[in-house]
């Protein structure tokens, strides 16, 4: 066996979202799901009949309830059981969200229980010895807090930052890392300028307002809980794309592609970098520009139509490091793959380049698979499979390791 380059203090881990997970919430993103699916199962065919797996998911994208998040994969009571599957994927490490919208269920009203279940939660992995990746918010928040306009006003960042105290209160002490938001670009492109999810609103104002005031939480947060817990390593998660020019050389698509690099990849980041413990890193995309849209090779591609590259992820290490030089986690990394063909690929691939990004110089000093569950895709709703783990949603939500999640495990074991 080759000797591992990975330190023993790294971090291997899978990656979740309350709102994908939980299930029984009621937040923007649950109102905005009964209002759009059957809008969403109608257009299926015209939007999803190009991808390679159509003729699989038809009956299921084109049934109103696959939109519709509903009990989830039901984590919030058998959170227990999937600590064990991370178990026996050697795992010791495990991201996820805090729903705000279950906790501030009405302004200013706290749900003692939800805010004892959390503790529970947090206590039952520190027991197992999985270190805990908090993440505070992941694009869902309250429909009182989506009322008065969201992140799009500035006067709003008061209620997050009264959650963020919250958080901070309750679970600061039992806690090394905080990842205080989830690729915001997403939420900011999403949201208001293709306008195909919630507050769906083409607006392109709003874009830069939110995108603005996140990086404003962002850094007031961090100010917050480091001023509470000194101890707490802060960061986002940020997604990045490894993008590059079709056409090495061509003027356009060399113009373009620096433009993008550091519109999508960089200006958040570079606006924070003094509030910033570590860099969050999720990646799933290389998209290759030619003139002024992306022009990808068509294989392979996920169940989703993403083209995959996963060793796309070993110059967004060495970037983000020559840019920062902060200790880097891999906050999320997966592919969409219902029938298991791409995920072992995918990871070995993966594995290959964090070791290289180790082997010269970068301080990588964690790994977070997604997902750990089969889960709620957002506006794509169940068909979409990312978990390590399946998940039997007819059958009384019953949990299974797929095989690429059985020799990932042993591959954790080797490497730790």
């Amino acid at each position: 066996m080759v000797k591992p380059i990975f330190p023993k203090s790294f971090y291997w881990g899978a990656s979740t979202a309350g709102h994908q997970v939980e299930g029984g919430l009621h937040d923007d993103w649950t109102v905005w799901e009964l209002a759009h699916a059957k809008e969403l199962a109608g257009t299926a065919p015209k939007r999803l009949n190009w991808l390679p797996n159509w003729d699989d998911i038809k009956s299921q994208a084109t049934e109103p309830d696959n939109y519709v998040s509903g009990k989830g994969v039901d984590h919030y009571n058998r959170y227990k059981e999937d600590f064990d599957l991370l178990e026996d994927m050697n795992m010791n490490a495990f991201r996820f969200s805090i729903e705000w919208a279950r906790l501030e269920t009405e302004e200013g009203v706290w749900d003692e229980d939800a805010v004892a279940h959390y503790r529970d939660y947090l206590a039952e992995l520190r027991r197992r010895k999985i270190e805990p990746f908090l993440n505070i918010w992941h694009w869902t928040v309250p429909n009182w807090f989506q009322e008065k306009g969201a992140f799009a006003k500035r006067t709003n960042l008061k209620y997050f930052l009264r959650f963020v105290q919250k958080i901070s209160d309750e679970y600061g002490a039992d806690l090394g890392y905080i990842i205080t938001l989830n690729e915001p670009n997403v939420y900011m492109s999403l949201g208001f300028v293709t306008a195909t999810r919630p507050p769906q609103e083409k607006n392109f104002w709003k874009a830069f307002t939110s995108y603005w005031n996140l990086h404003s939480a962002h850094k007031q947060s961090y100010k917050l809980l480091k001023k509470a817990h000194p101890h707490l390593q802060v960061g986002i998660a940020a997604q990045l794309g490894n993008i590059q020019a079709k056409r090495p050389h061509n003027i356009i698509d060399e113009s373009v592609t620096k433009v993008m690099r550091y519109a999508w990849n960089w200006w958040f980041l570079r606006r924070t970098r003094n509030q910033q413990d570590f860099i969050g890193i999720n990646y799933y995309f290389t998209d290759y520009y030619q003139h002024f849209k992306p022009n990808n090779p068509k294989v392979p591609l996920n169940d989703l139509g993403w083209y995959m590259e996963p060793e796309g992820v070993y110059p967004l290490l060495l970037r983000a490091w020559a840019r920062y030089k902060k200790p880097i986690f891999i906050t999320e990394n997966g592919v969409a793959d219902s029938h298991d063909q791409f995920r072992r690929w995918w990871i070995e691939e993966t594995v290959v380049a964090m070791e290289r990004a180790l082997s010269e110089g970068v301080d990588l000093r964690g790994y977070f698979h997604w997902s750990l569950l089969d889960n709620f895709e957002w506006e794509a709703g169940w068909w979409p499979k990312f978990g390590l783990v399946a998940v039997d949603r007819k059958n009384g939500m019953k949990r299974s390791l797929r095989p690429s999640a059985k020799w990932f495990g042993e591959l954790i074991k080797q490497l730790r």
